[in-house]
């Protein structure tokens, strides 16, 4: 009867265009951090899409598995309320979905967004992954399939839930002030979506340890994406842009374009704005500013690739950037990881999963090279660097057209600048020590530097 009467008021409020709250708590959800809420939330969220209205909770902490917010409602979190994932990971189930760069079924994210349009997931409460157990299960497969030289499938077999995943949707925002805590594996995942904002997010993913592959905030094959506003503290990549992965990713060729990425402070990653390694669908359009990282970030500006990957770059804006003690300024490895990167199976694996099959798809050189250009980066000031540069890409495909401008590098050696053709500097200071200068290969087109702070050398076989 109670249901009935709620029914019919939503009915109403909503034919007269007005939002409605559905309280948590009306459909059986207990803020103790013990009772399971899943059952709860998706009846909460499943009459709220009914009439376009928002799902509150009362504060408290809130067990619970996936979830899956539908069009037209907004999850709501205040200040005071958490939600905190399962440990067990039947309670994620498995979807259809892309996991770095593959398609294939994995486990859904503890809340989600999918194949959904005009969602929100905002205010100031926590999205709180306890993502512990799921790390050290990922510990352990590694452990074991990195002798049997399978290092390259432990990330796809080691299932671990994201925190959250925006799928195939449009029109979604995230943030408000959302604290975002301790993901079982990428933070926020923007894959095949369009017209996103994430605005207004702490990640820290560093309690109780060093989570592995715990990305910040991924965008990956989307278009018209804002990221801003956000602090980020994780134990992988923070600000990522991914388009696919080998054969699979070439077969999608899908970009990711006109994205702009504003204010982020970085506290702790391996990279603060990074290019791949997923690079297939190429990237369009990108534009990132007023970006902070200090010395727990070991590369500032990160494009990675691999000889199988494929894909391209081009219109890609990176200013206003500090950095206070990050180790290199700026690197570009397009023969990044192997062991990551080359799949192949052992001879004693009878039974192949097919998606090491798909991983395993031979990708020709001349369709695995990736090609990058036009980029342009201005406005960087960057302190207490180990080095300035470290780039090395493949004769066959240089890295065309890079321009820079207002460069002020402090670094203790200028590092390498190979397969760099049509390169220029202008407005540019390196404070390097005179015997450790900018090392150019021979087959670069540099033009610009500084006098004095660059050398002429011979360039290693790169690939």
């Amino acid at each position: 009867m109670k249901h009935t009467l709620i029914a019919s008021a939503l009915a109403l409020l909503s034919a007269h265009g007005l939002a409605a709250d559905f309280n948590v708590r009306d459909y059986g959800a207990r803020g103790d951090g013990t009772t399971p809420n899943t059952a709860a939330i998706q009846q909460a969220i499943d009459a709220a899409a009914k009439a376009a209205g928002t799902v509150v909770f009362p504060a408290g902490t809130y067990l619970t598995g996936a979830i899956f917010v539908k069009s037209g409602v907004t999850l709501k979190l205040d200040k005071g309320v958490t939600l905190r994932g399962s440990r067990n990971i039947d309670d994620y189930p498995m979807m259809p979905t892309r996991i770095a760069g593959i398609e294939m079924r994995w486990p859904a994210a503890l809340v989600n967004v999918y194949k959904q349009s005009k969602a929100a997931i905002v205010g100031e409460g926590t999205i709180d992954g306890d993502g512990k157990v799921f790390w050290d299960q990922y510990w352990a497969l590694r452990k074991e399939y990195t002798p049997r030289g399978l290092r390259w499938a432990s990330d796809y077999d080691a299932r671990r839930p994201r925190l959250v995943q925006v799928f195939d949707s449009t029109g979604v925002k995230v943030g408000g002030g959302l604290q975002l805590r301790r993901a079982g594996f990428w933070t926020v995942h923007v894959c095949y979506s369009e017209d996103v904002t994430v605005d207004g997010v702490s990640i820290d993913n560093n309690e109780e340890g060093h989570g592995p592959s715990t990305d910040g905030i991924d965008i990956d094959s989307s278009r018209k994406v804002l990221v801003a506003n956000a602090d980020i503290a994780v134990n992988d990549d923070a600000l990522v842009l991914k388009a696919g992965r080998d054969a699979d990713g070439l077969r999608v060729n899908r970009p990711t374009e006109d994205v702009v990425i504003r204010d982020v402070k970085v506290r702790f990653s391996k990279g603060g704005i990074v290019f791949g390694s997923e690079t297939s669908g190429g990237f369009r359009n990108i534009e990132a500013y007023r970006l902070h990282f200090d010395e727990k970030t070991p590369v500032g500006i990160l494009f990675k690739s691999s000889h199988t990957r494929g894909g391209w770059a081009e219109n890609i804006r990176l200013h206003d950037i500090t950095m206070r003690g990050t180790p290199v300024v700026m690197r570009v490895n397009m023969n990044w990881n192997p062991n990551y990167s080359n799949t192949v199976i052992p001879a004693e694996v009878k039974e192949v999963p097919e998606h090491w099959k798909v991983m395993t798809t031979p990708v020709p050189r001349e369709k695995g090279i990736a090609h990058f250009r036009d980029v342009k980066v201005w406005n960087i000031k960057a302190t207490g660097a180990r080095s300035a540069f470290e780039v090395a890409a493949y004769p066959e495909a240089p890295l065309r057209g890079f321009r820079f401008e207002n460069l002020d590098i402090e670094a203790k050696t200028g590092g390498y600048l190979r397969d760099a053709q049509d390169w220029r500097f202008s407005g540019t200071t390196l404070r390097l020590p005179a015997d450790a200068p900018l090392e150019l290969g021979q087959a670069s087109s540099v033009t610009g530097l500084p006098a004095g702070s660059f050398v002429v050398r011979a360039a290693e076989k790169n690939g």
